[in-house]
């Protein structure tokens, strides 16, 4: 092999420092060697897209480069734990990444541990902070990224911090009335003049004649959350029927008045009339009505949710509904979190989204996966495999192979099959064969695809610790392969050392 390979930035520069980065079995050693600002280049695929040892996350905790620190704060392999130590953070941004959670976002999100949340909740702005990013800004990035847990939420109110007892009056729907008592009585002025401002918002919310003022007049997005979502006046809903207008949102809203529910239920838009055969507290012989219905999906919407239901079950219904399995948006449990036999009796259904919405509970019990492992609905099976931990792992596998989109996610599953895949070697799909070629008990290395034309299988087959020592050392020395040879585990540390020498990386 070469020994005056350049140190500057090269096609097998990069590769080798990737590939070392995300090698499996590297030493700590090794791996704070590429902290070093001559290993540039490794900081990403180091500190962003792969689990640390404690030894590397302290070193990447105290490294003094700002790019270090903001790619651990979005790691998703990360313990929480470890990340949240970044709250504290001197730059304005990496606390603002770390706030916005980990990317990509491809299950659910662990939270932050409650101290981090503290700090993160309770800070002000820096006059002096970098890029200009406020307090308000994190905390508007905290909310939005799943990491704040509702049990966290709850305990604010007693919280010994009157910033984070203020804090507390933004969930003020979620509270307990004796937590609005407390914080409209509390000993700090701020404290009291936030719930105050709480409790008067959400009294307006309630407040029909409050949304007859604040509505908008033309149409749009804010005017159908509004209908959608508050309490309507008798005015309002007068002129939403003597208009034919944002029926569907009149149908839709929880608190429209039982006169207009009938009538909106014999309105000529299917859509309008699905609303209302989704409406939690309908009388029965609407209900059966609406069963009869000429348009199917009116009926099905009106036969799949018995009576009685709750309207955080109408929700969850309208998600399975409205929404694909491919769909960004999660069925979550959250929703339902003590509402295990519901999910239950979906699981049993004939209707297949409540079984889909039952294949998202965690919680669900094994005789229930397995029957809805064998569901005869493919996105009932595709749901389970997504999202129970008990999914069989050839059901897990299917799901990958037949499901692209969730490939991301199911990577991250420990159900996924990584053995017995030599049959997949000669796949079409480039993903999969690269899932393959990985594969540690084949008979052979998959040597046929170090050539593959995709560079995702070329890289894992480089990486399969069945190559011969001969063969491995040839593929660090081609660009086409060089970053899977460099992750593969046959590389013991004392070369990866040796080619971070190369590399005049310091040791």
């Amino acid at each position: 092999m070469p020994s005056d390979l350049p140190s500057g930035p090269g096609p097998l520069r990069e590769h080798w420092l990737r590939g070392i980065a995300a090698h499996p079995a590297a030493p700590p050693d090794v791996l704070v060697r590429l902290l070093d600002p001559a290993a540039r280049e490794a900081w990403t695929a180091l500190c962003g897209e792969r689990d640390l040892p404690p030894a590397v996350v302290e070193a990447v905790l105290a490294h003094p480069e700002r790019s270090v620190r903001r790619a651990f704060a979005q790691n998703p392999h990360a313990d929480p734990a470890q990340r949240g130590r970044l709250a504290h953070d001197p730059h304005t941004l990496v606390r603002a990444w770390l706030a916005g959670g980990p990317r990509p976002r491809t299950g659910r999100v662990r939270p932050l541990p409650d101290a981090a949340l503290e700090v993160l909740l309770a800070a002000q702005d820096d006059p002096d902070g970098d890029f200009h990013i406020t307090a308000n800004e994190i905390r508007q990035e905290l909310e939005s990224s799943g990491q704040i847990p509702m049990p966290f939420r709850r305990r604010l109110p007693e919280h010994r911090d009157p910033a984070l007892r203020a804090y507390a009056t933004y969930s003020w729907e979620s509270l307990a009335p004796e937590q609005h008592a407390a914080l409209l009585a509390d000993p700090d002025p701020t404290v009291r003049e936030a719930a105050l401002r709480a409790a008067q918002r959400a009294s307006r919310e309630r407040d029909p004649e409050a949304l007859e003022a604040e509505l908008p007049e033309q149409d749009g997005h804010a005017r159908q959350h509004l209908l959608m979502n508050r309490p309507v006046s008798r005015a309002v809903v007068e002129a939403c029927l003597a208009e034919g207008r944002n029926l569907y949102e009149l149908a839709y809203n929880r608190d429209a008045p039982a006169d207009a529910v009938a009538r909106l239920a014999r309105d000529p838009d299917p859509e309008v009339r699905a609303a209302v055969a989704a409406q939690a507290d309908i009388g029965p012989a609407l209900l059966a009505e609406l069963a009869e219905d000429p348009d199917e999906r009116v009926r099905t919407r009106a036969r799949i949710h018995p009576l009685p239901r709750t309207w955080a079950q109408r929700d969850v219904l309208d998600h399975a509904v409205f929404h694909s399995f491919g769909c960004a948006c999660a069925i979550v449990d959250g929703y339902l979190e003590r509402e295990g036999d519901w999910y239950s009796d979906c699981a049993r259904s004939e209707h297949e989204p409540l079984r889909r919405i039952a294949a998202t509970y965690r919680l669900l019990p094994g005789e229930l996966v397995e029957l809805l492992a064998a569901d005869p609905a493919a996105e009932v099976r595709r749901a389970l495999a997504c999202h129970h931990p008990l999914a069989p792992p050839a059901l897990v596998l299917d799901t990958f192979l037949t499901s692209p989109g969730q490939r991301p996610h199911l990577l991250t599953l420990p159900t996924l099959p990584r053995t017995g895949l030599g049959h997949l070697l000669g796949h079409e799909d480039a993903e999969v064969r690269a899932l393959a070629a990985a594969d540690v008990t084949l008979a052979q290395a998959p040597v046929r695809l170090l050539s593959d034309p995709e560079a995702v299988v070329r890289r894992a087959a480089a990486a399969n610790p069945l190559l011969p020592a001969a063969l491995l050392a040839a593929l660090l020395e081609d660009p086409a392969t060089a970053e899977g040879a460099a992750a593969n585990p046959g590389l013991s540390a004392a070369r990866l050392h040796e080619l971070l020498d190369r590399l005049g990386v310091p040791g």
